[in-house]
């Protein structure tokens, strides 16, 4: 039987996204993964393979926020992520869905991370 499963699918998006999307020094690629109840954000340079900057909603200060995988966690992460990316010198980002859909709460993160002062 050729049954596609949803995780194949997912996987096989990120791969097509990751084909195009690379981080550098001066560009590092921004990842964004939702979990079911949590969010994660990383700054790679895909040159060395290295995570520049990280922050997830398990982070101490932002689990007193209580925030999920919504639109609203996804905001309070961005505007975080925002403020300790450029605390780290990142200004410009290359922005990587992980095979997620531009749409929802990707695109609230995505928007507040703009508005919080990284371009893409």
């Amino acid at each position: 039987m050729n049954t596609i499963y949803k995780a194949q699918l997912l996987q096989k998006r990120r791969w097509r996204i990751r084909k195009k999307v690379v981080g550098t020094a001066l560009r590092p690629r921004l990842s964004v993964k939702f979990s079911g109840q949590n969010i994660y954000a990383q700054a790679i340079n895909d040159d060395l393979g290295t995570t520049l900057v990280f922050l997830a909603t398990l982070d101490p200060e932002l689990r007193k926020q209580k925030l999920g995988a919504n639109i609203a966690g996804a905001k309070a992460l961005a505007t975080a992520f925002a403020i300790k990316a450029k605390a780290a010198g990142i200004t410009s980002v290359v922005f990587d869905r992980s095979g997620a859909l531009y749409h929802g709460k990707v695109k609230a993160f995505a928007d507040t991370a703009r508005e919080g002062g990284l371009v893409f």
